[in-house]
Formats: structure tokens, sequence, C-alpha cells
């Protein structure tokens, strides 16, 4: 490990090198904004994996693929014309200095951070509280999102009592939808139950994460069982349970 200053030009050498349309490589080339969006996404995902296993080295590596994937889309931008490497430093420089004013100017205390955020929004003129929240987040994070947006705005529960009735009038709406409605009820009981976290406190990502990290181990405990496919579903139950009691 070193204590020198940061140099990232080597990666953007390396990248603009590679979507050079002569001596580059020919899948990089033909990349645009689009195509390389999902990778952005996966090695985005790859980090936060790295973090939740406590893997230092895996998470020095995914960083790298991640770092990747923004001089990736900043050569692709200066290509056209749009904004190069600096630009985007420079940017987040700014605005990370804006955000601090009681480490980089006189301000003695810490913003705002909603009222801050708020403020920047509407010098971009949005023209709904809605805006700016990325299509692509995953869903349960999004809905979150969405929600404390409209909640900004006094379109709210006032307390966790509302959001769990709406979860429950959602489960009968499921229950008693046509066959072509089930898909969108489902999404609704969905959006409910992300509603009901965040006023119980409850980040619903964060949630679903640890069940799921929850069932792999105790169906990887479980599914060792000899002749695991062959056993009854009371027998499959009985191993679940007592996997369930070790973990």
């Amino acid at each position: 490990m070193t204590s020198q200053e940061p140099d990232i030009a080597p990666l953007a050498r390396l990248m603009a090198r590679l979507r050079d349309r002569e001596r580059g490589c020919p899948w990089d080339v033909d990349q645009s904004f689009e195509t390389i969006a999902p990778y952005t996404l996966e090695e985005a995902y790859e980090v936060a994996d790295a973090i939740a296993r406590g893997d230092m080295a895996a998470l020095r590596e995914e960083l790298g693929d991640l770092l990747f994937q923004v001089v990736f889309h900043a050569q692709m931008a200066q290509e056209a014309g749009h904004f190069d490497l600096n630009d985007v430093m420079t940017a987040i420089v700014t605005k990370m200095e804006r955000r601090h004013p009681h480490v980089f100017g006189d301000a003695q205390t810490p913003p705002d951070w909603e009222t801050l955020k708020a403020a920047e929004r509407s010098k971009k003129q949005e023209e709904s509280a809605l805006d700016g929240v990325a299509l692509a987040l995953p869903a349960l994070l999004r809905a979150e999102k969405l929600q404390k947006r409209a909640a900004r705005t006094g379109f709210d529960w006032p307390d966790a009592s509302g959001p769990l009735g709406k979860v429950h009038e959602e489960i009968a709406e499921v229950q008693a939808a046509a066959p072509e409605e089930v898909e969108g009820e489902i999404g609704d009981l969905l959006f409910a139950v992300v509603n009901w976290a965040r006023h119980l406190g409850v980040d619903p990502e964060a949630a679903l994460r640890t069940a799921n990290a929850k069932f792999e181990r105790r169906f990887r405990a479980i599914e060792t069982a000899p002749d695991f496919s062959a056993l009854t579903l009371d027998e499959k139950e009985a191993l679940w349970q007592a996997a369930k009691r070790k973990a």
C-alpha cells in the first residue's frame, strides 16, 4: 500500500488506446453508453458484494473495475464532444465542496442534507418532486426513494399504521385478482410493503438482501441431506425447521 497521490492518467491513456479505432480493441471501440451501462451496474453490485463479504482483496479489484467503467463512459463522452474525465472530476469536487461548507467553507455546522439537495434540484428546474429518481435503481430502492420524495410534499401516512393497513388491503386484492391482474396487484403489494418498512425505519433493500442470505445459508445446509430431491415435502420441511433453529 502506498501513500502517494493517486494518478488516474495511466488508466485514462489505457482507455483511450482501447477505444482507438485503428489500434484499439474492436469490442471496446464498438461499445456505447447504452451497451456499457449494464456492466457499470454489475460492477457496482460486485463492489457491494465484496464489502458485504468483508473481502478487502476483492474490494480492491472491484473498485478498480468500477473505476474503469467511469473512465470508459468519460472517454466515450469526450469522443462525442460532451465532456471529458477532467470535467467529471472537477464537477464532483465542486459538488462535494459545495455540500460540505462546514469543512471547506465558513459554516459552523453541517447543512441540512435534504434541504441542500432540494435547492440543487430546484436549480435544475425539475417539474416534479419525483424527477431525478433513476430508472435503473433496483425496484425496491427506487420505490423507497419515490415514496420519500412524495413524503417531502406532505403526501405520506402520519405513522406506520397507514402503510400496514394498505399491506392488508393489497393482499386481499391479490387474492381476489383475475389471472391477468395478479402481476399488477403483486406490484402494488410490494410497493405497500416498502412503504411500511420505510415507516418502521427499515431499509427494504437491505432487509431483502439479509433474507436472501438467510435463505441461501439454510437451503445449502439442508440440500446436503442424502437423496434430498427424493425426500417428501414434509421431510424437507423438517430439515428446514432444524436449519432455522441452528441459523
